[in-house]
């Protein structure tokens, strides 16, 4: 009989695994590997022509007229927007983004009746030891069913048929045509195999036994944690059904023991000190800042005492310049994330002070991709001894949290 890590780090044959059950034509592959590259064109390689017009022609011009260069991101916004270059790439960008999920639709529209039986047997037999609990009276708030977020069409909850998974396997398969982009560049490890691997280095003594990743989606940024804390009680949460279902298959066929629930983070079913690590990974910014705080002062309630928060976030302005602050903020007026620029416009240590953290235990911190530098580069970076580059686009990742 299989121990409890060896089920937790085995692919398991019985369960068909959804992503390899979803695959593309060639043409279809064609189609998306040039959507990655038009990406990668749009945000690695003409940014920093639109960076150069700006300093070089818009800043001096405001600043003619104004009597300073722009002082915030939305400054730099109304300053750029009757820039040519600026509203082709904008226009360029909008239609990456659609293009991005229309590359996917077809594999999965033609793998969706294969897809929802491998999530009913997961759900049904659960090799490897996960649970899948949904909850279909759960109130979906309007801040999230008022949009399709990130252009997504049907967004991350609509469902056409009993059981299905249709919208989880989009996003699973589209984000990786959105990331294919720049991982062109440079191939890594994502965020959490980063975040748990900075953990590991720069918390030696924490041996966490209990986890919960919120707004999991699919599972994609909550995995990569058992590879670095096997035995650990792995947990992930989100108000979207169809996500978990996808999340909770694709775990099982890996041997992935994780416990899926479709709940509100800011309402969580589990006990007062009850987690010792709390994750998320490009979530607080989908928010309305109420809705941030509540989870925040949710977050230190379930925690144990000396039980640890990091959350993957965009950096906020006080970490950026104007015009990169301007640049991130691209999303929360053409990409269907209005929340966006109002969380990094926020005092993170305050926010998370507010929750209840002791203001000497709050953390922030900047971290190489894992993978795309030296094992030995990483962890030094991981223990401050070295700084990360101020720079995203899989380059590096922000950080930030607190200790209880």
């Amino acid at each position: 009989e299989m121990t409890t890590t060896q089920t937790a780090s085995m692919p398991n044959n019985s369960i068909p695994n959804v992503e390899a059950l979803c695959q593309p034509t060639g043409d279809e592959l064609a189609r998306q590997r040039f959507v990655s590259g038009l990406r990668k064109s749009l945000m690695a390689d003409l940014s920093p022509d639109m960076r150069a017009i700006y300093e070089g022609r818009v800043a001096p011009q405001y600043a003619l007229k104004h009597g300073a260069p722009p002082a915030d991101p939305v400054a730099v916004r109304k300053a750029m927007k009757d820039e040519v270059f600026f509203q082709l790439w904008s226009a360029a960008r909008y239609d990456a983004q659609e293009m991005v999920w229309e590359s996917v639709r077809p594999q999965v529209e033609r793998a969706a009746a294969d897809l929802r039986n491998a999530a009913r047997i997961a759900a049904d037999v659960k090799p490897s030891g996960g649970s899948l609990t949904l909850n279909p009276e759960l109130d979906l708030p309007a801040h999230f069913t008022a949009m399709d977020i990130h252009l997504m069409p049907g967004n991350f909850h609509s469902e056409f048929t009993p059981d299905d998974v249709t919208q989880g396997a989009i996003y699973s398969h589209g984000t990786a045509v959105f990331s294919g982009g720049l991982q062109l560049r440079s191939m890594g490890g994502g965020v959490a195999a980063t975040m748990a691997r900075w953990l590991k280095v720069a918390y030696p003594d924490f041996a966490p036994q209990r986890m919960v990743d919120l707004g999991c989606t699919t599972g994609h940024n909550l995995l990569p944690y058992l590879d670095v804390y096997p035995d650990i009680d792995a947990h992930g949460i989100d108000i979207a059904a169809p996500g978990l279902r996808y999340g909770h298959a694709r775990a099982e066929a890996l041997g992935k023991r994780v416990h899926f629930a479709q709940e509100d983070a800011a309402h969580m079913h589990f006990a007062e000190d009850s987690m010792d690590l709390v994750v998320s990974s490009f979530f607080f910014h989908e928010l309305p800042i109420t809705v941030t705080r509540e989870i925040l002062a949710e977050i230190y309630r379930v925690l144990k005492p000396g039980g640890i928060m990091i959350h993957q976030e965009l950096p906020p302005n006080t970490d950026t310049d104007t015009f990169h602050a301007f640049y991130l903020d691209w999303d929360a007026y053409y990409n269907n994330e209005p929340f966006y620029a109002q969380f990094r416009a926020q005092s993170l240590p305050r926010l998370v002070v507010e929750a209840g953290f002791s203001a000497d235990k709050y953390m922030q911190t900047r971290i190489h991709n894992y993978g795309t530098v030296s094992d030995a580069v990483f962890n030094a970076a991981a223990r401050g001894e070295v700084s990360a580059p101020q720079i995203g686009n899989g380059v590096s990742w922000f950080i930030f949290g607190g200790r209880k």
